[in-house]
């Protein structure tokens, strides 16, 4: 009775780990290989939109263009992350409903990826980054926004952090049109050669 209790209990986890199963994305970028696990049950409607990009080949010929280190963060907070998305900053969809890390339970913690925006309800994936680092006063609540609703977190890369931290330290502009961003904006965008689902 023990051994088909135990049974019975095997098979019910892998059937529920079979069934839970997250979408990877792979990023080919011109420095390397980014594997994204994405949180669709966590974080449905920013899943959904990132995957939507994604599945429309729009990150294709794109790049990352922006990344932050330390010595580059106007509020002295140790921000770390790197930013990409479409070129043109424009977005293709609709902005989404903001899911706040509260709702999620996720965090910006090392290999996060989330959505940016400006003020909440504006996310849209045209535009995401990748947390390095523990950036954790990006959460809800954080002290990094004002308005203190966070970002976005809708996923993590369990592949490539060796990747994100070589797009990091790219050569960056000297001068930006926003002095929020001086010093933030790569010479040259680092190609994204092309997003798909594993």
């Amino acid at each position: 009775m023990t051994r088909l209790f135990l049974v019975f209990l095997s098979t019910l986890l892998l059937w529920s780990c079979g069934g839970s199963k997250m979408p990877r994305v792979v990023l080919e970028t011109e420095l390397g290989i980014i594997e994204i696990e994405i949180y669709s049950e966590q974080a449905p409607l920013t899943a959904q939109n990132f995957l939507y990009y994604v599945d429309n080949n729009l990150y294709d010929g794109e790049g990352f263009y922006r990344v932050v280190r330390p010595e580059t963060d106007p509020l002295g907070m140790g921000m770390e992350i790197i930013q990409g998305g479409l070129l043109a900053m424009e977005t293709v969809t609709a902005p989404i409903d903001h899911e706040t890390t509260q709702m999620s339970g996720l965090s910006h913690i090392d290999g996060a990826i989330s959505m940016a925006r400006d003020e909440p309800g504006t996310g849209s994936a045209a535009y995401f980054f990748i947390s390095i680092g523990d950036n954790t006063f990006l959460d809800y609540a954080g002290k990094r926004n004002p308005d203190g609703q966070g970002y976005a977190v809708f996923g993590q890369i369990v592949k490539g952090m060796d990747v994100v931290r070589a797009i990091q330290m790219q050569n960056v502009s000297e001068v930006s049109e926003d002095r929020v961003t001086q010093g933030q904006i790569l010479s040259t965008p680092v190609k994204i050669i092309s997003a798909r689902r594993l």
